[in-house]
């Protein structure tokens, strides 16, 4: 068995969009990704407590992963927290793919180990799940999650780890304020009622909650998020006023809102950052303390806008 439990930050951090081509403004998000720019976020998130660091092997086909290792250099070991993932999509066809895809991932990483380990999605949970086991014992990963599955999926993968006395310590799907299936399937009940963490991942909808966006500056044309969001941004106008709003009586923004409902809701949000300015939100988000009656006029508010925003590689849950 690991020997501790899964501990995580209020909030995790993303780095998706750190595995572009390195080419500055050619970022997923236009952003100007530089190592000196990434490297004082990280400097300003572990000053904060964000220690916890969340990447693939298949964000930018491993760039993330070598991009991250670089920003982190300077911080202990001990410092911080690695949550990497295997993805079957781009599995080799070797005796044990999934060891020589997180060997990959300690080589780009620097490391010895990875603090949280994801199957990234459920491709096929019996044959994946089992080959976590040995990697498991030789301490070269401490945890295991699961991530875009269902509620029988993440019972099967339990099964199989659990013949071997370890768990499924965490889930991460995609949950948003536009996105509740999980909750809906009653993923989140289960999670806590074994103690498992629930990640949330796109709690902005890439954007589309920050209040950044509307009918009259929709996200850039040529995007692939523009072509996703920008034909509903006049049915989300309403909720990003009243994120705006309530984020105003407390001196944040409508995206600080946004994250801090995902925390209230029992979650451990995973939020991309990109400059520094994204860790005072975080600052400001893990603050705030939403009433209930602000949850509820919240998520009545997101239903009412009648948008489904599943992603092309997520199945229902």
């Amino acid at each position: 068995m690991t020997s501790e439990i899964l501990a995580a930050p209020p909030v995790a951090l993303g780095t998706w969009a750190w595995g572009d081509s390195g080419e500055a403004g050619d970022g997923y998000f236009g952003s100007r990704l530089t190592a000196s720019g990434l490297r004082e976020v990280v400097d300003k998130a572990q000053s904060n407590g964000f220690t916890l660091w969340d990447t693939a092997a298949v964000y930018g086909m491993g760039r993330s992963e070598t991009v991250l290792a670089q920003a982190l250099k300077g911080h202990a070991r001990g410092e911080y927290r690695l949550s990497t993932k295997f993805t079957p999509q781009i599995a080799g066809d070797g005796d044990d793919p999934v060891a020589d895809m997180l060997e990959r991932s300690l080589d780009r990483l620097g490391t010895d180990h990875v603090d949280l380990y994801w199957i990234h999605n459920p491709a096929d949970v019996a044959r994946w799940t089992p080959h976590l086991i040995p990697l498991l014992r030789s301490g070269r990963i401490r945890h295991v999650g699961v991530s875009n599955h269902d509620m029988k999926e993440i019972a099967l993968a339990d099964q199989i780890l659990g013949e071997a006395g370890f768990r499924v310590e965490a889930v991460q799907n995609h949950y948003s304020l536009l996105y509740r299936s999980s909750e809906r399937a009653g993923i989140l009940d289960h999670c806590r009622a074994h103690g498992v963490r629930f990640f949330s991942y796109m709690v902005l909808e890439q954007g589309a909650l920050t209040g950044r966006y509307s009918p009259a500056r929709p996200m850039p044309e040529g995007s692939s998020r523009a072509a996703v969001y920008n034909g509903i941004l006049p049915r989300l106008q309403t909720l990003t006023d009243r994120l705006r709003a309530i984020g105003d009586d407390r001196d944040a923004s409508a995206a600080d809102v946004a994250t801090a409902w995902a925390i209230a809701k029992g979650t451990t949000p995973i939020v991309g950052v990109t400059n520094a300015g994204h860790i005072d939100g975080l600052v400001r988000a893990r603050g705030i303390e939403l009433a209930d009656d602000e949850i509820a006029e919240l998520e009545a508010l997101a239903d009412a806008t009648g948008v489904d925003t599943r992603g092309s590689w997520e199945h229902g849950m």
